[in-house]
């Protein structure tokens, strides 16, 4: 799925049209200068010189991305990775020549940034294919003070983010550098999912602060995405690929066919919705509930999302495919790539444990915690190999297999419970009345039907649900969003929801909706 944090891309456009007219078009075709509203730019060439160039299969993970992709298209500038780098915070001053530097040195540093897809004649088979040497095209924009160096920085985001790579030609970076003056303020990366993660991201927002910063990033990344894909494609790899299918195999065996079977509604236009909602009260809520329970506040969301799914839809069994980042070997900590793949989590929401009372959602956690485990230990895999797997078990049951239901954490550390005693009622409540709700975006193509995000957004944690109009209607996706507020929060004041409660949750809180 797309990165969809703070200082991410969204699906907007930016400001400064191609088309642009006036007194200064002539010059701007001369000098390759472009004028917006306030900010002049132009293209500087930065050329590379890598150590080695070469070919390999994609990666599993580079493979999942591009078969998300196809699923995608054209529509699949969903899929692009976009982060800001302020650079006049702290530090030296970043001259132009100093940064443009910087960017080569990135670029000559990971290998995924000069590989592009190589596509067979009939497209139906990809590899990577590794450049040593090029030319990258950097915009660089001129703003006259620090307040429109921001805003330049972020329509730049928004502009090159909002079209899908040319896989086979482009270089999977797109970037940018603001100036005020003779100092650059701010740097643009715009990524392709092929070459970077989300956690790929951060790695390169690091590095290319310390070039900038130092000139120099450290000892370079322990192995690289051609070396990986051919230890994949290997006797080992393939080992550790089939024990993952096994996992699913049977995971799919337990669960039903699909989460979200039939469609309830007739599909909005544009169908695709996201809905989102930004908490505090969740955010502390999370943490109470984990520190309380021994468990990663990432399984308290992901629990609480199955649950949710699970009544809604009125399964006992719950199956989400959470996307995980595959980043526990030291060698891969640093790589740049596209590491993450999906896991599938299954969770019997009939296995709460005896209790003289009726089951809660927080007597899943225990055995959510294990689930989420098993999923994350089995989420490197062939996605050929995952495909025939779908294939095999549709012909066998007549019915496609596939939940249609994802998960996204997004951050890359969990921030602790603060020190003191757990948030009390009172308090949790008081900070409900900060939460916020809306429908930021609208799209027409996403290749799931529930697709579940988690950043955070100050003190807040920020939940994102991006849904397919046809089976969850907008009030359905607020009423999820508003669901999962209401079980943790409940929990972590000491009052946690029978499970027996839960379909009723989202009903009235989807009646809430359209009554308002």
């Amino acid at each position: 799925m797309a990165e969809t944090a703070v200082e991410e891309a969204g699906a907007g456009g930016g400001s400064g049209s191609a088309e642009e007219t006036g007194p200064g078009s002539a010059l701007a075709e001369e000098t390759g200068l472009r004028y917006g509203s306030a900010s002049a730019e132009e293209t500087v060439a930065v050329e590379f010189r890598g150590d080695r160039s070469g070919r390999a299969p994609l990666t599993w993970g580079q493979r999942a991305i591009w078969h998300a992709i196809r699923r995608t298209a054209p529509n699949d500038h969903y899929f692009n990775i976009g982060r800001v780098l302020p650079l006049a915070d702290r530090g030296r001053p970043a001259t132009v020549a100093g940064a443009t530097a910087a960017l080569t040195a990135l670029v000559e540093r990971h290998e995924s940034l000069r590989t592009r897809l190589e596509l067979s004649a009939d497209g139906t088979e990809a590899a990577q294919a590794l450049a040593a040497t090029g030319t990258l095209p950097v915009t660089l924009a001129r703003a006259q003070d620090p307040a429109e160096a921001e805003r330049t920085a972020h329509a730049l985001l928004d502009r090159l983010s909002a079209t899908r790579f040319a896989y086979a030609s482009e270089w999977p970076v797109r970037a940018a550098l603001v100036a005020v003056g003779d100092r650059v303020t701010h740097a643009v990366l715009v990524l392709c999912h092929l070459a970077a993660d989300g956690h790929g991201a951060e790695v390169l927002v690091r590095d290319l602060r310390l070039l900038v910063r130092r000139g120099s990033a450290g000892r370079p990344p322990a192995t690289t995405p051609l070396d990986l894909a051919r230890e994949q494609h290997g006797e080992t790899g393939r080992r550790r690929g089939a024990a993952a299918l096994a996992h699913w195999e049977a995971g799919y065996r337990a669960a039903p066919a699909t989460m979200f079977p039939d469609p309830v509604a007739a599909p909005r236009a544009p169908r695709f919705w996201t809905g989102r909602i930004v908490s505090p009260a969740l955010a502390r809520a999370v943490a109470a509930v984990a520190a309380a329970h021994r468990v990663s506040g990432s399984t308290v969301l992901l629990t609480a999302a199955a649950v949710l799914v699970a009544a809604g839809q009125g399964h006992r069994t719950a199956a989400v495919m959470p996307i995980v980042g595959n980043r526990t070997s030291t060698a891969h900590r640093d790589l740049v790539t596209t590491l993450s793949q999906d896991g599938l989590f299954i969770l019997d929401t009939g296995t709460a444990g005896a209790s003289p009372s009726p089951p809660t959602f927080t007597d899943l956690l225990p055995t959510a915690y294990r689930a989420a485990l098993r999923a994350y230990r089995a989420a490197v895999y062939d996605p050929a190999e995952w495909d025939a797997l779908g294939e095999r078990l549709r012909t066998e049951t007549g019915a496609e297999v596939h939940p249609y239901c994802c998960f996204n954490d997004m951050r890359l550390v969990e921030r602790p419970a603060p020190p003191g005693p757990a948030p009390t009622a009172a308090e949790l409540a008081e900070l409900r009345g900060r939460t916020a709700f809306g429908f930021p975006a609208t799209q027409e193509r996403v290749a799931c039907r529930y697709c579940l995000h988690i950043t955070e957004e100050g003190d807040a944690l920020a939940v994102s649900l991006t849904a397919d109009t046809a089976y969850l209607p907008p009030e359905t996706i607020r009423a999820h969003l508003y669901g999962i507020e209401e079980l943790i929060v409940a929990a972590a004041s000491g009052r946690p929801l029978p499970l027996t409660g839960v379909r009723d949750l989202l009903e009235t809180t989807a009646e809430e909706e359209v009554r308002a």
